[in-house]
């Protein structure tokens, strides 16, 4: 799952007041009514103004860093879904209970893949612990079960998030072809 992605803006949504280091920024990732994935970053102070237009598919709060000129932003631009967990993950960002869903998910994904390393639960058993193989950061991430609920509602987010497959449009010659004739017992044969 890739998709391109704007990074951090230097400036709020809100107000284009340009952002000092330190300032708390709550950036959001919005489908647009265009069906474009966009990021909106404003000041914290001005979260309460701000109302994205489109499908609000997630959305985190961080400290301002400005970008160092050795940074590639070509790497920037690039929003997998393991950058998209470090960002939803990051300990220094607030938790957000509508993140849980698509956390515990990209988790999964990421030790299918063995970028994640499962490292046990935390002591009272509400998260589950693992480390990035990368950097060697731990993350703890919400506790839940993977019902098949929990997999038709996250289908639903990722599909806002990278679009839904294409349906085949109904009465395929596929779905419409008569089945195949029962066999027949060989007493029945005819010769």
């Amino acid at each position: 799952m890739e998709l391109s992605l704007q990074p951090l803006a230097a400036v709020s949504r809100v107000s284009s007041r340009p952002f000092s280091e330190g300032d708390r920024v709550v950036s959001y990732l919005v489908r647009s009514v265009t069906n474009e994935i966009e990021r909106h970053d404003v000041l914290a102070a001005e979260d309460a103004d701000f109302r994205p237009a489109g499908f609000v598919f997630c959305r985190w709060a961080q400290l301002f860093k400005p970008r160092q000129l050795e940074d590639n932003p070509e790497r920037t631009l690039k929003l997998t879904a393991e950058n998209l967990f470090l960002t939803l993950a990051d300990p220094a960002n607030e938790p957000n209970p509508a993140n849980t869903p698509l956390l515990q998910f990209l988790a999964l994904m990421l030790e299918r893949k063995r970028l994640l390393r499962p490292r046990g639960v935390t002591a009272d058993g509400g998260r589950n612990l693992f480390e990035h193989a990368k950097t060697h950061q731990m993350y703890e991430i919400p506790a839940g079960e993977l019902t098949p609920e929990f997999f038709v509602k996250i289908q639903e987010q990722l599909g806002l998030l990278v679009g839904s497959p294409k349906k085949s449009p109904a009465g395929t010659a596929a779905e419409t072809a008569a089945p195949p004739p029962a066999p027949t017992a060989p007493d029945q044969l005819v010769s």
